[in-house]
């Protein structure tokens, strides 16, 4: 009976929020309120709320209680979301791209069209890439100070690509991962489908709390870290040198495997030194050209210390056997003929740019930024909502994605992040102008 009546409670809730009956941002009825006024143990209360918020309708705060959620607007909003209207302006995704970028890969197919290797881009490719394509990443790499030989480097279908065969490759289901509070999402998903552990650890303008991260470390059997030292995707933070010494030096204490996201590091060319050049024996380097050069191009790479290369290989071979020949081809040309750091200077100017732009029309709201980043971190007051903001912009043509997308505490802020990478810069400016009002009217 028990059984039955905790269902009836769940789905006599469920209509009244789709219906309207319950409105977005509606705060309900304590668990302590709710077992009362429906009869309930307060344990049957919090499942109650708990079925309710896994079912999508309703969000639990810390501190100030159960809220509906607004429906209409996609949770997360980041890799899981439901793809903006046609019409919308996209500010979820960075796909950066500068003028003539059509006309080097319409070059590029001339020149491949024409070259005496055709024939060997129809086979299958060696599992990591060929020897001489992988010599040509570990070049690329030593621009990144990166000493590494091609033995260490194998070829990839993009960085998330490069994130699943080092996840697949060197973790375990149940391995405890450190990442911290607010990361990107593409590893939250891949790691909940490989069943590991996150745990958490507090995350700021200045980077990961490295404090926190050694208390952890000594609580919990934590086997890898899981770091975006330089622009930190989504606070856009660069960790300093003394802090990515702290956390080499805590990784070698505790044994840790360090996995380095550096998709957005070509961004910042004066940071410190990846984590890689200083723990080379136990990181594992990703990244790819998909910011700096093209989303479209799935071409992506991973360094790591030789005695972890076999099992990456094994990985990329049960993921993908190898990397598209053709595609490859072409990045490498572009690597080799300069056209990867021209790409690059270019798109270092742009982002810098258009944070410009951002800043100037956010004056006075508190963001969290770097000025070379293509993305910035918009906090939201104590009363403000970030579901309620994000569909009142979806209703005026403006896609933004709210923190569930990086949270990795069970607590989400409330918070908005803003790509710039991905619209001409004079729809950025009225797209912004329409993202600071609906901030604004939120708090009014």
């Amino acid at each position: 009976m028990g059984q039955v009546r905790y269902k009836q409670v769940v789905d006599a809730l469920a209509t009244e929020i789709r219906a309207g009956r319950l409105r977005p941002s509606d705060r309900l009825p304590t668990h302590r309120q709710l077992a009362r006024t429906r009869g309930l143990a307060l344990s049957t209360a919090s499942r109650v709320y708990a079925e309710l918020e896994a079912m999508g309708l309703v969000v639990g705060e810390t501190g100030r209680g159960t809220f509906v959620r607004d429906t209409s607007y996609a949770r997360g909003a980041g890799i899981d979301q439901i793809a903006p209207h046609a019409n919308a302006v996209d500010l979820t995704f960075n796909a950066p791209s500068v003028p003539g970028q059509v006309g080097l890969l319409r070059d590029a197919l001339r020149s491949l069209a024409l070259s005496g290797d055709l024939e060997s881009l129809l086979h299958y490719q060696a599992h990591g890439g060929r020897p001489h394509e992988r010599a040509i990443v570990a070049r690329h790499l030593q621009t990144r100070r990166l000493r590494v030989t091609a033995d260490q480097v194998l070829i990839v279908n993009g960085a998330q690509h490069g994130l699943a065969v080092t996840a697949l490759g060197l973790l375990n289901p149940g391995d405890v991962v450190a990442v911290d509070a607010l990361t990107y999402p593409g590893f939250r998903v891949l790691a909940e489908k490989l069943r590991l552990d996150l745990a958490p650890v507090p995350v700021g303008p200045a980077g990961t709390d490295l404090e926190a991260l050694e208390r952890l470390c000594k609580t919990r059997p934590v086997r890898a870290i899981y770091s975006m030292p330089t622009v930190h995707n989504p606070l856009g933070c660069v960790m300093h040198a003394q802090a990515r010494q702290r956390l080499v030096s805590i990784a070698r204490k505790h044994e840790l495997l360090v996995i380095e996201d550096a998709a957005y590091a070509y961004l910042v060319p004066a940071a410190p030194a990846p984590l890689a050049v200083l723990a080379p024996e136990r990181t594992v380097y990703v990244s790819s050209l998909s910011k700096s050069v093209a989303t479209g191009l799935r071409f992506g790479f991973v360094a790591a210390a030789p005695s972890l290369v076999p099992a990456l290989e094994r990985a990329v071979r049960a993921t993908s056997w190898n990397t598209a020949g053709v595609i490859t081809s072409i990045a490498c040309s572009w690597i080799e003929d300069g056209t990867v750091a021209r790409l690059e200077a270019l798109k270092r100017k742009d982002a810098t740019r258009r944070q410009a732009i951002a800043g100037k029309t956010f004056a006075g709201m508190p963001l969290v930024a770097h000025p070379n980043a293509y993305f910035l971190w918009c906090p939201l007051g104590e009363d403000q909502r970030a579901d309620r903001i994000a569909a009142a912009l979806a209703q005026r043509g403006v896609a933004v994605s709210t923190a569930e997308a990086f949270a990795t505490t069970p607590h989400v802020p409330h918070a908005i992040r803003v790509a710039l990478g991905s619209v001409p810069e004079d729809e950025l400016r009225r797209a912004l102008v329409l993202v600071r009002e609906a901030v604004m009217q939120d708090s009014s």
